[in-house]
C-alpha cells in the first residue's frame, strides 16, 4: 500500500462536516424526483441499476453509523491516504450489502431522509477525535468524514451520468476535498518531483521518479478540471478518452500517467 512520505494535507472539520452534509442533501433531494422508471436505469457501475446506486450512497454514509455502534479502538494505525488503496479489498462485500440494503428499503427517499437524521445525530454527539475500525484501518472521524466527500461526488457524477438531466449540483466544498484526496492519492502511489499535476482550481500535485524542477515551469505538467480528473482516478474514464476528447493537457516525456490510473477501482 502507498505511503505518503511528506506531511499529509489538513482538513477543516466543520466545513468537511458542512460539505458532506451538503453533498448528501443535493442528492436527496433529486432522488425525490426520480420516476419508478428512472430508478430501473443501467449505471456505468456494472449491474447496478439507479435504484442500488443510490442505496449504495446511503450504505457509505451509514458507514459510520456502524463503526461507531462498536467500541473505540486503542490506537491509530491509518491515515486517510490509506483509505483510496483499500477500497477494492471490499467490493465483494459492499455489492452484497448493497443488494440487501436495496430490498429492504423500497421507499428510497424515507431511507435517506433517516440516514441523514441519525448521521447528524452521530455527529453532534461524537467529536472527531473519535478512533472508528475503518475497511483502510483505525484513524479518527474527522479524517474518515473526508473519504466520505470522495463516496458522494463520484456517485452523484455515476447518478448524472445515469438519468439524462438530473444534473445533482457538486457543493464545491465536497469537491474540492475530494478532489484534493484524490490527487494526494496519485502522489503518494508515484512519489517524485519530475511532473506537476494542476486540477484547478482545487489542488496541485508534485509526482513520478525524476529529475525535480526548482524555477519556472516544470518540464512534465498534466492539467484537467475535477470532474475529469474524478474520472479518471476511479476508472470512469481511461486516459486515453480524456485525451481525444480534449479534457486533458499533458506535456513532456513524464506527463504520460495512463500506467498510474485508475487509483481507486
Amino acid at each position: 500500500m502507498p505511503t505518503a512520505k511528506k506531511r499529509a494535507r489538513t482538513y477543516d472539520p466543520a466545513k468537511t462536516r458542512t460539505a458532506v452534509l451538503a453533498q448528501f442533501g443535493n442528492v436527496r433531494k433529486a432522488v425525490g424526483t426520480l420516476t419508478p422508471d428512472q430508478l430501473t436505469l443501467p449505471t456505468r457501475l456494472g449491474e447496478w441499476t439507479v435504484r442500488e446506486l443510490i442505496a449504495h450512497i446511503g450504505m457509505a454514509i451509514t458507514a459510520i453509523h456502524r463503526s461507531l455502534d462498536r467500541p473505540a479502538p486503542p490506537a491509530r494505525n491509518a491515515v486517510i491516504l490509506d483509505w483510496p488503496f483499500a477500497t477494492a479489498a471490499s467490493s465483494s462485500a459492499i455489492a452484497d450489502f448493497t443488494r440487501t440494503l436495496t430490498e429492504q428499503h423500497p421507499d428510497l427517499g424515507t431511507y435517506l431522509a433517516d440516514v441523514e437524521q441519525s448521521f447528524t445525530e452521530h455527529l453532534d454527539t461524537n467529536p472527531g477525535t473519535r478512533l472508528l475500525e475503518t475497511n483502510a484501518g483505525v484513524m479518527p472521524l474527522a479524517d474518515y468524514l473526508v473519504t466520505r466527500t470522495v463516496e458522494l461526488v463520484v456517485h452523484t457524477d455515476d447518478l448524472n451520468a445515469a438519468v439524462p438531466g438530473l444534473d445533482i449540483p457538486y457543493d464545491r466544498q465536497a469537491l474540492a476535498a475530494c478532489t484534493r484526496l484524490l490527487a494526494d492519492a496519485l502522489a503518494a502511489k508515484a512519489p517524485g518531483g519530475s511532473t506537476e499535476v494542476r486540477i484547478p482550481p482545487y489542488a496541485v500535485v508534485q509526482c513520478v521518479e525524476g529529475p525535480r524542477h526548482t524555477r519556472g515551469t516544470p518540464p512534465n505538467v498534466v492539467e484537467t478540471d475535477p470532474l475529469t480528473w474524478l474520472r479518471l482516478a476511479t476508472g470512469r474514464t481511461s486516459w486515453k478518452d480524456a485525451v481525444e476528447e480534449a479534457k486533458i493537457t499533458a506535456s513532456g516525456e513524464r506527463a504520460d500517467l495512463r500506467g498510474l490510473l485508475p487509483i481507486m477501482s
